[in-house]
């Protein structure tokens, strides 16, 4: 699916909330039996626990997935990119890119009775750019001003493209100036983790880390007689055997973020659940090897070259993923409207490979050894990241590089090595998030190279791509923007700081007693409204 080109080129007119109801947001019933119901308990499962539920200040899936529930956003998009009325019944984005005004709906309340108000957006969009780990995602914001209690005017100092989708609900929760204007770090607020306030479909009401989340329904919600459910349980578990036991025994509901073939391949047989790979393009997912080019011999672009073409990227998504992965070659998810075939690919050539490596200098010594390296993998999904760690160190092994594969023994040890930059090679995930500049930009911009985890970590560095990401930012016009996108790309693949291996294949595995399954462009890290039981 593309991305309407006048998402990013809408000099928006005012959209009237009337036109754009967010009945649209999701598929109608089709018929009476399939009207939507009010009550029950969701049990969503998950494997990711949350540090905390401020998705202001923390990306990702774990906090997103509560944070959306809890926190509505000026905005929200429907599953052909278009953005949709929420916290602003409608909104302007100047004809120079350089200022966005939302126009906010006057009836919606936090949870705590109090108006949402223009204030809290201006608080919420400059806390999010001081503290959010998207730092291009604002960047260009200079001030929000607020004219009255319920326009917000966001000032910029260049165009900037992306401002409209990053009113999304998982990128811009709307927080309550009068508890998180206290002065007090953010970061670490005591409200992010007790008695949470939002102004979203549901309101915490227990929050047990690593454990469980209860929500439930907020009944003076802005969008009248919404949310459909009563409330919503996100059951967190490390472990995924049990929760698809779970879902076999009807204990929970809803499976999102599956990618593990067996189970995929278990359910799409299964006629009491439904399967869905709707719901990811704007997370838009990749999974990849990350270079250390800061290191040799990784350093030398021909020694990644010979790397890529020792691997059967075919062999990854249909032997090890199931067929339910497909390849990627590129920066660029294939849905972004921004992705161009113009590649530079590598073939698998196992002599071709070696040939490389002797032309670089590393021939071949006793035992046929020419190196050796390591390979790092994210713990969690082994499906997609420890699986194909052990493929490389085989495939590596047929062209001379002996490869040890590092186990992490959680994401945070994992993450301390990638971000110290203790490391050769190692396999990611890592998203698109919807625009570019939003989750393209960090990996490559060697303004970013930084001892944080998601970062430009393999230390790559080029002007030229620098100068192409940085124009690329600032354009509104979306033909330009491609243009500069399309060098970008090129140039990229061909010096390989990454070997780009497949789009991961997120499923939504659903009980068919569950309506309304969420398939908008942000999936299950959208609000849950819609969703009904059946």
């Amino acid at each position: 699916m593309q991305l309407p080109l006048s998402l990013f080129t809408r000099r928006t007119t005012l959209l009237s909330a009337a036109l754009l109801a967010a009945s649209t947001l999701l598929p109608q019933p089709a018929s009476a039996a399939d009207e939507p119901k009010r009550g029950g308990t969701l049990v969503i499962g998950s494997t990711q626990t949350p540090r905390h539920l401020n998705g202001a200040v923390q990306s990702g899936i774990a906090t997103a997935l509560p944070s959306t529930q809890i926190f509505a956003s000026p905005l929200r998009f429907d599953d052909k990119w278009n953005p949709q009325p929420y916290l602003a019944e409608s909104w302007k984005l100047a004809d120079d890119g350089k200022s966005l005004t939302l126009k906010l709906r006057k009836d919606a309340v936090f949870h705590d009775g109090k108006p949402v108000t223009s204030a809290d957006v201006a608080f919420s969009i400059m806390a999010i750019k001081a503290n959010h780990p998207f730092t291009t995602m604002l960047g260009p914001v200079e001030k929000v001003e607020t004219p009255d209690a319920y326009t917000a005017i966001i000032r910029m100092s260049v165009p900037h493209p992306a401002i409209v989708l990053a009113m999304s609900p998982a990128l811009c929760p709307i927080l309550p100036k009068h508890i998180y204007g206290d002065g007090q770090d953010l970061k670490n607020h005591p409200r992010n983790t007790t008695d949470v306030i939002g102004s979203g479909p549901f309101r915490v009401t227990e929050f047990k880390p690593a454990q469980r989340i209860v929500l439930e329904r907020f009944d003076k919600f802005f969008l009248p007689g919404k949310p459909y459910l009563d409330k919503i349980i996100v059951n967190v578990t490390p472990d995924m055997a049990s929760l698809v036991l779970g879902l076999e025994r009807g204990d929970i509901q809803m499976l999102p973020f599956a990618t593990l073939p067996t189970d995929l391949k278990r359910f799409a047989n299964d006629p009491r659940v439904s399967l869905t790979p709707k719901g990811y393009d704007g997370i838009g997912p990749l999974n990849w090897l990350a270079f250390n080019t800061a290191k040799k011999p990784l350093s030398d672009v021909q020694v990644r070259k010979a790397i890529a073409t020792s691997i059967d990227k075919n062999f990854i998504t249909k032997a090890l993923m199931g067929g339910f992965a497909t390849v990627s070659d590129g920066p660029l998810v294939a849905s972004s409207p921004f992705a161009v075939p113009d590649l530079v690919r590598y073939p698998l050539d196992l002599k071709k490979a070696g040939e490389m490596l002797d032309a670089a200098g590393y021939k071949a010594g006793a035992g046929g050894e020419r190196f050796k390296l390591t390979i790092d993998y994210l713990p969690g999904g082994d499906d997609q990241q420890k699986n194909v760690a052990e493929y490389i160190r085989g495939q590596l092994k047929k062209v001379g590089i002996t490869v040890e594969v590092r186990a992490s023994a959680d994401f945070p040890a994992w993450a301390k090595r990638l971000a110290s930059h203790d490391f050769d090679m190692s396999m990611d995930a890592v998203f698109n998030w919807g625009d570019p500049i939003i989750g393209v930009h960090r990996t490559y911009l060697s303004t970013n190279i930084k001892p944080i985890v998601w970062t430009n970590t393999q230390s790559y560095a080029n002007p030229k791509v620098d100068e192409l990401l940085n124009t690329a930012g600032g354009l509104i016009d979306p033909t330009q923007r491609k243009a500069y996108y399309a060098t970008f790309q090129k140039i990229v693949t061909d010096e390989l700081p990454i070997e780009f291996i497949n789009q991961v294949p997120y499923h939504t595995i659903t009980s068919k007693k569950v309506g309304n399954v969420p398939t908008t462009i942000w999936g299950p890290l959208s609000p849950l409204d819609e969703v009904y039981l059946k």
